[in-house]
């Protein structure tokens, strides 16, 4: 006779879901803010827009993932980090487009549910949170047996921001003449790990306790920094000078992120050298003899954010990132598109770097 089964026994525990949304209140409480109703449990995350200063609100929204990324934390056993980049990767979309972060929700798959690691992974999207000024408001924790490896899992993550109609940045107004200022990055965020883990792992045989000289740390270090997240830096410029473009420095890099925001008429001038690049990206580099062109369009290479803006502000623009302790440089200018050549021209201008 067969004997009674449970949901528990088939490898998905309620109680232990249960336990954990209770230890994830008190992550969530933590970035509350104005507009939040409730608590995280109910069947819906609920937020009360406070529209008055605006003429026409406009809802924008994003969603990403860490990509592989996640396999560098399952290989050093650290995720309490992994949380600060999904934050990363949806809010610094949407803060583009000239949107303020208001909300974020999250998805945590996993095979068997570890209490104390998926509470470590959160703690990390609460930390995001908290940087972004947005409100953790719910998400889903699915365990899937059998579909994920043991103590491995994935993530995605939702964020929605507001912004006025009239103060949408979509880069209509770029003209020639205007300055491309470049926003330091923390390292390689969160773009180009199946690059970054074919080159440390099988061409130079590391794991990730190899200390690194060049970069000061470990690999599994380095590779774990978290993406940096802007939301600060561009609602300081975005109350008072104008920004006439934005573009977040993910997938594709600089060559392919950049050009998303320009119009058609437009093209640009790239001053190589004008900026400091991370160590990590010379270091990936040599040792995977991977070309500049394809540097270019897979990762940062040290710019996380760029800001399109007139000339006659940027020194300005400069002057208030720099107020906020962020490392700054004017790394381009746009200039009128030639009809037979690159979007981008990547010219030897070291004159123009901003010290």
């Amino acid at each position: 006779m067969t004997e009674e089964l449970t949901y528990a026994a088939s490898g998905v525990d309620i109680d232990k879901a249960n336990r954990l949304v209770d230890r994830i209140k008190t992550i969530a409480k933590s970035t509350a803010r104005p507009g939040v109703m409730g608590d995280i449990g109910g069947f819906g995350g609920l937020f009360s827009l406070n529209v008055t200063q605006m003429e026409k609100p406009v809802l924008v929204s994003s969603t990403d993932g860490v990509g592989t990324k996640l396999k560098i934390a399952f290989l050093t056993g650290r995720h309490d980090t992994v949380g600060i980049d999904l934050v990363a990767m949806c809010v610094n979309d949407i803060l583009v487009q000239g949107a303020r972060p208001l909300f974020f929700l999250d998805y945590f798959a996993t095979g068997r549910l570890d209490e104390g690691l998926a509470e470590a992974v959160i703690s990390g999207i609460g930390d995001g949170c908290r940087q972004a000024g947005c409100a953790l408001i719910g998400g889903e924790t699915a365990e899937m047996p059998g579909f994920y490896k043991d103590k491995e899992y994935d993530l995605a993550g939702f964020a929605v921001g507001l912004v006025d109609n009239a103060k949408i940045i979509d880069g209509s107004e770029i003209r020639r003449g205007d300055n491309l200022v470049g926003i330091a990055s923390s390292g390689l965020h969160s773009n180009g790990y199946s690059l970054v883990r074919k080159i440390v792992f099988d061409v130079l045989k590391m794991d990730v306790a190899t200390h690194v000289p060049d970069l000061g740390r470990t690999i599994g270090e380095e590779l774990l920094t978290p993406t940096r997240i802007y939301a600060s830096a561009i609602e300081s410029l975005a109350r008072d000078l104008p920004l006439r473009g934005l573009a977040h420095i993910t997938g594709g890099g600089i060559s392919e992120n950049v050009v998303r925001v320009i119009p058609d008429s437009c093209g640009i001038r790239m001053f190589e050298g004008s900026w400091d690049v991370p160590p990590i990206f010379p270091f990936l580099q040599k040792a995977g003899k991977i070309a500049d062109n394809e540097m270019k369009r897979t990762f940062n290479n040290g710019i996380g954010m760029i800001a399109i803006v007139p000339e006659q502000v940027t020194s300005e623009v400069v002057a208030r990132l720099r107020g906020m302790d962020e490392k700054v440089f004017i790394i381009g200018e746009i200039v009128k598109r030639s009809e037979t050549g690159p979007r981008i021209d990547w010219v030897e201008n070291d004159a123009c770097r901003a010290q």
